[in-house]
């Protein structure tokens, strides 16, 4: 795999006319898109199709969670478009329920364990009795055993969970910022050659890439500190 190919880039816009326009800049910078809520709410699930019929790989980030029969008729459809990647939140029954719907295709379930914008305060208000450490980790031997594709987490949580996972399931972390970059509303956050060496296969990257002045000097940037990061693993 490229180190390119490692990169994601979060489609965060909301039209499809910006997002083709962004695609437009970034040209063969970027292979592989993430659409989410916004864009998805906004027709980009047909945008997904014509990116696919382009050879580019699409994540789709919806966060599925509801009864089994409703998950896994979303998950079927969003197979249909031909994406790479789906999300759904990491809860035994939601991942049985999308590993089941997505056999005979080639969709790929990452499970998302805990929110990048969560930290051990926030999972105390949402009645939690756990860290962010424990919850990840909990969810993570889950999906493993549920045989599960992948997981979403924090790049602080991803060594530790792939030692829980094992070589064989994907770790993809959203909240990646290059150093000097503005947090957000992310609370766990890390560098993308920090990521890549906790153990990251895939980054997400939204804001530094899409909301830069030059969007695709910024993935060149991230995706060359990827690059170097990868040879750095191999060399060490």
């Amino acid at each position: 795999m490229e180190a390119k190919d490692r990169l994601i880039v979060a489609l965060d816009v909301p039209t499809v006319k910006a997002a083709e326009a962004m695609i437009e800049t970034l040209g063969d910078a970027v292979s592989f898109y993430k659409i989410g809520y916004q864009l998805a709410f906004a027709g980009g699930l047909g945008l997904a199709d014509a990116l696919v019929r382009a050879d580019r790989r699409v994540f789709i980030d919806l966060k599925l969670h509801d009864i089994g029969n409703t998950v896994g008729k979303g998950v079927e459809s969003v197979a249909r478009l031909g994406a790479t990647f789906l999300t759904v939140h990491a809860y035994p029954q939601t991942m049985r329920a999308a590993v089941e719907a997505r056999k005979g295709s080639g969709l790929r379930i990452l499970g998302v364990t805990v929110l990048t914008s969560y930290d051990d305060a926030d999972l105390a208000a949402a009645g939690y009795g756990r860290t962010v450490a424990a919850l990840a980790a909990e969810r993570a031997a889950q999906a493993r055993d549920i045989g599960m594709d992948g997981l979403v987490c924090s790049a602080e949580e991803a060594a530790k969970l792939r030692a829980i996972a094992g070589p064989g399931m994907v770790l993809v972390t959203p909240g990646i910022r290059p150093a000097g970059a503005e947090a957000g509303d992310q609370k766990r956050i890390m560098t993308p050659a920090a990521a890549i060496a906790a153990g990251a296969d895939y980054l997400v990257v939204g804001r530094p890439i899409v909301a830069a002045s030059d969007p695709r000097g910024a993935a060149l940037a991230i995706g060359a500190e990827i690059a170097a990061a990868v040879r750095q693993g191999r060399t060490a």
